[in-house]
């Protein structure tokens, strides 16, 4: 047992310092408490500001849907793109909120963790001091002490607090042990928020990317149609046969393809071997021969080589899975309007290989390596693309390679990936 040596050091002392210490440690809450309260108050003045603006996005992406729904004509082309570019106007703006937003928690945690290292500190001191007291009694023997008090009672009555004492510390060490706890899930929360918070900046850029693409890509639509429907309806046909044109040269030069491949060397069809690239699906065109396939005679009646998802301009697409980046490319700048137009093409290590085509912004680049759900690129209406989708394509890996290749029918060479017919996979089996 340790005892405190009352000629020197009094417990009335140690008792008033206790006092004054908790007054000070109050005195600190109180000032970090205001801080606090004036950075929830502005948190949820943004997190309203959020809700308001995701509510006049979803108003947009429905005006999306019905116009979709709509027969192609040069008004309601316009009219998809203006609902878009409002809509990714609002996607900038809601970004910029989870900035703002990301910035207060980050404010607050460390407004939290000042308060935590204070309160360790201010602990430790007053630990310090009762233990310095304690031992400095205990290096006097028993007898010395018990000659300092006038009787007996008066002795065991000192031991009794000093008891006391001895059980404060032992809370004094649990409460800074919890403190400690608090403090370290702190720091690891406020590092998360700060990687999210570049992320947000970077995605800050990306929106207000898309958005500069997609006023472009307006702009040069009523300039080569003058806002004409007939000038439009000749885009559109013009469109069309290059696109068929591409895809029976293309067709013709996969046909005589014949890589050395081993199909048992990709996984069994399964659900959930690879993660969808969008986090909302609508299915738009699904793989092998559709009433769109036979119906415009695209694909030259071998069918779909993916599968379609309908989304609007500017919606971030996913890594379907870990893996690496073997290529990126732009079919558009040899032959406008015909293929994928803005593509990336992802090598998997279990044999697959998945392909993402008609990006309006691609953010990977050759060699990269990503895991699964990293954004890649945001999905558009470049290549032949009768509106805004993400075209997915799985190939066996094996079966496939990044090609150039000169083409007639463009007057240039193109680069993309090139497949034996058997390499084409159904995605849907695997997703």
């Amino acid at each position: 047992m340790y005892f405190l040596k009352k000629p020197n050091y009094s417990l009335i002392k140690i008792f008033f310092g206790i006092i004054f210490l908790s007054f000070f440690l109050l005195n600190c809450k109180v000032v970090y408490s205001a801080t606090a309260y004036e950075i929830k108050q502005q948190i949820q003045q943004v997190t309203a500001n959020k809700i308001q603006l995701e509510q006049e996005i979803a108003q947009y992406e429905q005006q999306l849907k019905d116009i979709g729904a709509q027969a192609v004509s040069l008004k309601n082309t316009i009219k998809s793109l203006d609902a878009t570019i409002n809509k990714n106007a609002l996607d900038i703006k809601l970004t910029q909120s989870n900035i703002n937003s990301t910035s207060l928690e980050i404010e607050e945690l460390s407004l939290n963790i000042g308060k935590n290292i204070d309160l360790i500190n201010k602990d430790t001191e007053a630990i310090s001091i009762l233990v310095k007291q304690i031992n400095n009694y205990d290096s006097s023997s028993i007898i010395e002490n018990l000659l300092t008090y006038k009787n007996l009672s008066e002795f065991w009555n000192e031991q009794q607090n000093i008891y006391l004492v001895q059980n404060q510390i032992r809370e004094k060490i649990n409460e800074t042990k919890d403190t400690k706890t608090i403090l370290e899930s702190n720091k690891k929360l406020a590092e998360k928020k700060k990687a999210d918070l570049l992320k947000l900046k970077t995605t800050l850029l990306d929106k207000k990317s898309v958005l500069a693409i997609t006023k472009k890509e307006k702009n040069k639509l009523l300039a080569d149609t003058k806002n004409s429907e007939t000038a439009y309806k000749k885009i559109l046909s013009d469109k069309q046969t290059l696109a068929n044109a591409f895809d029976n040269e293309l067709l013709m030069f996969e046909s005589q393809l014949k890589f050395t491949m081993d199909l048992s060397s990709i996984p069994s069809v399964g659900k959930g071997i690879l993660s969808w690239p969008l986090d909302f699906i609508k299915i738009t065109q699904r793989f092998g021969i559709t009433d769109f396939s036979k119906t415009t005679n695209a694909y030259s009646g071998q069918g779909h080589n993916g599968v379609d998802f309908g989304t609007s301009i500017g919606t971030p697409v996913k890594a379907a899975l870990s893996g690496v980046i073997k290529g990126t490319g732009n079919t558009d700048i040899v032959c406008p309007g015909a293929s994928f137009g803005q593509w990336v093409f992802i090598e998997h290590n279990n044999g697959l290989s998945t392909l993402y085509g008609h990006l309006s912004l691609i953010k990977v680049s050759t060699g990269d390596i990503v895991t699964t759900g990293d954004v890649i690129g945001y999905s558009g209406n470049t290549g032949f693309s009768t509106g805004p989708h993400l075209h997915f394509g799985v190939y066996a890996t094996q079966g496939v390679k990044i090609m150039s290749k000169k083409s007639a029918v463009c007057n240039g060479t193109y680069t993309m990936p090139v497949a034996d017919l058997r390499a084409y996979l159904d995605p849907l089996q695997y997703l």
